[in-house]
């Protein structure tokens, strides 16, 4: 599976103007955000429906409380913001105004993980997972392109549930044509392998194509799983994958602690014990400076991905 990276799309445009669409389909949704719009890319619903979004201003909290109370008079408010803001600034609310009632509150954290960038630790959410996935009735989506994005938000809009949808800042690549259907709850096989099952989502999902393709050449057999959906899991896939190979790998553009390689560590543990590498931020806080320098920064490029894929498959070997 060949990708090309050169061509990008804004996967935040998509998330925009596929809530402009589905406004038009559904008077019932509605949107709100955080003194951002033209960075989460609300402002094509804005500028279409005013009557139906409702900027809260600097205020997250009073966002996702209000999000609440739309939902609980029958509205579908999608609420938007920073991945950092979010999820951290306004937790309490989540928890006790959305998913204790599960109310149907669709919750979009744009900008999340390193890729963040110039705006440094403060606005790069490497945690905004492992909150939302340990809250009961919260289903979590990763997803890795604009097409599965799309696919995602209209997925959120037609299904009752609190949900959290995570995006990054910066443009992707198409990693998936046109046949590709979303599914909740279901991991996709993109590439066989036996050597190590590598299961990621989001931005990270190309990156890990490419490092595969890489080893390939030097015959290496990598099995590429992406599992947008991190709660509920796909165990299925999950078990098969590790037992398949005897040996996974997580990536993410998060922390190595909560996050997906959590998640797949907690299935295998009970179902299928199997060694687990987990490659991601490692339980530190982000930095200033380039989206792309910082993605290889924290050994989450396609070239520094390579070089750990391979080195951890040589020292299975070396175990077994």
């Amino acid at each position: 599976m060949k990708l090309n990276k050169k061509e990008t799309k804004s996967i935040r445009s998509a998330f925009g103007k596929t809530l402009e669409t589905l406004g038009h389909e559904n008077q019932n949704i509605v949107v709100l955000d955080a003194d951002l719009a033209c960075s989460t890319q609300t402002q094509f619903f804005a500028k279409s429906f005013p009557e139906r979004f409702f900027d809260a201003g600097i205020a997250e909290q009073d966002m996702i409380a209000t999000a609440a109370g739309l939902a609980s008079a029958g509205k579908i408010p999608f609420a938007a913001s920073f991945a950092m803001f979010a999820t951290g600034r306004t937790y309490d609310q989540i928890r006790n105004s959305v998913c204790y009632p599960e109310f149907n509150v669709k919750i979009v954290g744009t900008h999340g993980g390193v890729t963040v960038g110039e705006d440094g630790a403060s606005h790069q959410a490497l945690e905004d997972v492992s909150l939302m996935r340990g809250l009961p009735h919260m289903s979590v989506i990763v997803p890795a392109d604009c097409r599965e994005c799309e696919q995602v938000i209209r997925y959120a809009a037609e299904t009752y549930g609190p949900m959290y949808i995570r995006i990054p800042r910066t443009n992707v690549c198409d990693v998936f044509d046109e046949d590709y259907k979303f599914e909740f709850g279901k991991a996709v096989v993109l590439e066989d392998g036996c050597d190590a099952a590598v299961i990621t989502n989001g931005e990270t999902l190309a990156e890990v194509i490419i490092a595969a393709e890489s080893l390939k050449k030097e015959g290496y057999s990598i099995r590429v799983v992406h599992a947008p959906v991190v709660k509920p899991l796909d165990d299925g896939t999950i078990i098969e994958s590790a037992q398949k190979t005897g040996f996974v790998i997580t990536v993410e553009n998060h922390s190595v602690i909560g996050g997906l390689g959590s998640a797949v560590c907690e299935l295998l543990s009970e179902h299928a014990p199997s060694k687990v590498k987990r490659i991601g931020v490692n339980d530190r806080f982000g930095q200033s400076g380039k989206w792309d320098f910082l993605l290889d920064y924290y050994g989450l490029s396609a070239e520094k991905l390579a070089k750990t894929i391979k080195e951890e498959i040589d020292k299975h070997r070396r175990e077994k």
